[in-house]
């Protein structure tokens, strides 16, 4: 019998308006929403994380529990920001899933060597972005024990 679903904070790194919405409401349907945040590149990821600028009150901007990252964003992308997050000894325990339209070897490799949770190539219709959810929604919320979160 599976374990009752948490409630997780989910920061969601992506600066593609529509794949946002279709994540939002692929986690909708599996009534996974919880306390969703957006950020569109990795510099707002690093501002978010370490409670800068806007995100500088940790009421607003919680430290989350999964972060899912794509890599190719503006400015800074997913894996220079996975590199500085794992580099970090105050974020690197925070489980990190890649969701990319990449599907380069290089990059697989690349962030598993950073230390990425999981690598997924991100689907392109919504049932299957459903699927995915689905299947981490599972595996997050109600197999994984995550660091509790409640002293930071």
């Amino acid at each position: 019998m599976p374990k009752a679903r948490k409630t997780i904070t989910i920061l969601v790194a992506e600066d593609d308006e529509d794949d946002r919405l279709l994540m939002e409401e692929a986690l909708e349907e599996n009534r996974l929403a919880n306390d969703l945040h957006f950020v569109g590149d990795g510099e707002e990821l690093m501002d978010y994380l370490c409670n800068r600028g806007q995100y500088h009150d940790p009421a607003t901007a919680p430290r989350p529990s999964l972060i899912l990252l794509d890599l190719n964003m503006p400015r800074k992308d997913g894996r220079e920001a996975l590199q500085e997050i794992k580099a970090d000894p105050h974020l690197r325990q925070i489980p990190i899933v890649v969701l990319t339209t990449s599907k380069a070897e290089e990059d697989i490799l690349r962030t598993y060597d950073l230390g990425v949770s999981s690598f997924i190539a991100k689907p392109v219709v919504f049932e299957s972005m459903v699927q995915i959810m689905k299947t981490l929604g599972t595996y997050w919320f109600e197999i994984v024990e995550l660091p509790d979160r409640s002293a930071d």
